[in-house]
């Protein structure tokens, strides 16, 4: 039997496939279901010009798509050419594919619309008395006629896939396909505030918005008043890209990535890279197992950009994916850090009482080698950061205009003073509830502070802090950890070898797919070696390829920082002032490397509602 198969596949010929046929095809590839139709209706319509569309569905788009809007309408020498394949008004050559600046450019919608429908298209452009109608049955035209019509299109789809039933049995509910269809058009409207959108969906409203600048008056719209009122707006430019947009509290997040949407110039796509990057930043500071919301918006140049790598436009590649994680990471975790920061804003000038000696600033000694950069550029750099200008060099303090840098190579070095401004104030220490919390108070607040988390924290700023500046300490163990790896975790460890190096730790290839570890970061005391480092592997790998050193650096001190005080551990009033005058101080110090809070802050105000004190 097999022989006879394969006789069979040696004498079949090659056919030429009519063009019904091979418009069927390409059906198949972009328009997937009701939804896709939409979107590509739609995306014609805001390529248009559109101000106002207008999307009416029945049977979950199986029996009707009727999409109109008020653009600048098709020229009716066009007319029938817009239903040809690969006939477009957005490009001309195979060069323009790498500039594109429009949501449509590939000339396969219509034409594949019409292949699997009855299609009906009515459209007129300024100027014109009359506008032209046209009628195509699964690919063949029925007439064209001029008919009245208001400047723009309406184009009606009617009894989709109905010529093809193998399509049909794998299209969901009609109720499922309605929700495909709103959630699509939502997507849209998101991309465009400025276009008001209507969905009726078998004769009732489902979605209205209306033109808007802001972004967030349209997420409000969609998503209601609880999400609108727990999201945090985030911005950031740079010379090829801008990145902007809103992201969700823990509140918010849910057990999907359904409440995600990602734009690249203005283009709905999904893409894991940004994903990941938004997720990442989420997590450094709220601990969900679940994902966040969020509404973000890439422009880039669209050279840096190609969007011609999936039938229906949903995917991207970018030029350069390390930048543009960076970007979006960098951007949502400063939002999500001021966020906190003014969560927590107090009057940091007055302590609560004569016994907390506080001052609003205190100094670090930080060394710097002069060996990349001259001291002017260094001078801007710390200037920008508030850093004073008086150095010390070689134990003599001198003033920045009085020093001359040394040749470019060399291995002197300056320290510099740096001033650091406490995030909250200072507080009185009222004591320890479980070995677990310290319980302080300011003013009229009362905080409770996980000391595990808060020791995580300041450890784990520490160890990153010595990363950046090549300082890390580390110790010797007195047996080197020998661990066998898989093939495929080996790859991944020799990948990401310097990356290890950098943090402190010293390994060498034992073997065919085996390490030996000898030395590891010295803050870690004595931990289990081969869980930790099969721990930090497996989270690289889970990272993936487009990360940045810096987000790995920050995955492997996350899951390091075990050498902190523990819950249960009984610390003395001297301790925990230590330990909260440390944290005070440091960059983020509301939530741990986790994301669990390290601060819960509680007035008095609150306190004596729940004591019915006040109402």
């Amino acid at each position: 039997m097999p022989s006879l198969v394969k006789r069979v596949i040696a004498l079949a010929r090659i056919n030429l496939l009519n063009e019904e046929t091979s418009n069927k095809i390409a059906a198949g590839e972009v328009v997937e279901r009701p939804a896709s139709v939409v979107k590509e209706l739609v995306e014609n319509s805001i390529d248009a010009g559109a101000s106002v569309i207008s999307i009416e569905i029945e049977e979950g788009g199986q029996k009707l798509i009727k999409i109109s809007d008020d653009g600048s309408g098709i020229n009716p020498l066009d007319i029938e050419l817009a239903f040809m394949p690969h006939a477009t008004s957005k490009i001309s050559s195979i060069e323009d594919i790498y500039a594109i600046n429009t949501l449509g450019f590939r000339g396969e919608a219509l034409p594949s619309i019409a292949a699997v429908s009855k299609t009906t298209l009515k459209s007129r452009i300024s100027g014109n008395e009359f506008g032209k109608e046209i009628s195509i049955n699964g690919g063949v035209k029925e007439y064209v006629k001029e008919v009245g019509a208001s400047i723009g299109t309406t184009i009606e789809v009617r009894d989709i896939f109905n010529n093809v039933p193998a399509r049909q049995k794998f299209l969901k509910s009609t109720q499922r396909e309605a929700s495909l269809i709103t959630d699509i058009v939502s997507r849209l409207a998101l991309a465009n505030s400025k276009i008001s959108f209507k969905l009726i969906n078998n004769g009732k409203k489902v979605l209205t918005t209306y033109s808007t600048e802001n972004l967030y008056d349209t997420i409000r719209t969609i998503y209601g008043k609880t999400i609108g009122d727990n999201i945090i707006k985030f911005e950031k430019h740079t010379d090829i890209a801008s990145v902007y947009g809103y992201v969700g509290n823990a509140e918010i997040s849910r057990g999907s990535r359904n409440n995600q949407s990602v734009f690249v110039n203005n283009r709905y796509i999904k893409n894991k890279l940004i994903a990941t990057a938004v997720e990442t930043a989420v997590k450094s500071f709220i601990m969900i197992n679940k994902y966040p919301f969020f509404v973000l918006f890439l422009e880039i140049f669209p050279e840096f950009i190609d969007v011609n790598v999936h039938p229906t436009k949903a995917e991207v590649k970018f030029e350069n994916d390390r930048e543009i994680f960076k970007l979006v990471f960098d951007t949502v975790h400063e939002a999500i850090r001021e966020s906190l920061k003014n969560n927590f804003e107090m009057e940091l000038e007055k302590p609560i009482d004569a016994d907390v000696n506080d001052t609003p600033n205190k100094r670090e000694t930080v060394q710097i080698p002069l060996d990349l950069k001259t001291l002017e550029e260094k001078t801007i750099a710390l200037n920008n950061t508030g850093i004073s200008k008086d150095f010390i060099v070689n134990e003599k303090q001198i003033e920045a205009k009085d020093y001359t840098a040394p040749v470019q190579g060399t291995t002197e070095r300056i320290t510099i003073e740096e001033e650091k401004v406490p995030k909250f104030p200072a507080l009185r220490i009222i004591g320890q509830f479980h070995s677990t919390y310290i319980l302080a108070e300011a003013a009229e607040d009362f905080y409770i502070i996980d000391q595990h988390a808060a020791h995580e924290k300041i450890l784990f700023e520490k160890y990153t802090k010595s990363i950046k500046q090549g300082e890390v300490t580390a110790q010797i163990l007195l047996t080197p950890v020998v661990i066998e790896l898989t093939p495929e975790d080996f790859i991944y460890y020799v990948e990401n070898k310097d990356i290890f190096k950098v943090a402190g730790f010293d390994i060498e290839v034992f073997g065919d797919n085996t390490i030996t570890i000898r030395e590891v970061p010295n803050f870690l005391g004595k931990p289990e070696m081969r869980s930790l480092f099969t721990e930090i592997l497996d989270n690289l790998k889970n990272l993936g390829s487009g990360n940045t050193h810096e987000v790995k650096y920050n995955r492997i001190a996350t899951l390091a920082c075990k050498a902190a005080i523990k819950a249960n551990d009984t610390l003395n009033i001297e301790e925990m002032k230590v330990l909260i005058d440390t944290l005070r101080f440091i960059e983020d110090p509301f939530n741990c490397p986790h994301g669990r809070p390290t601060i819960v802050k509680t007035s008095l105000y609150d306190m004596e509602k729940k004591f019915k004190r006040i109402q």
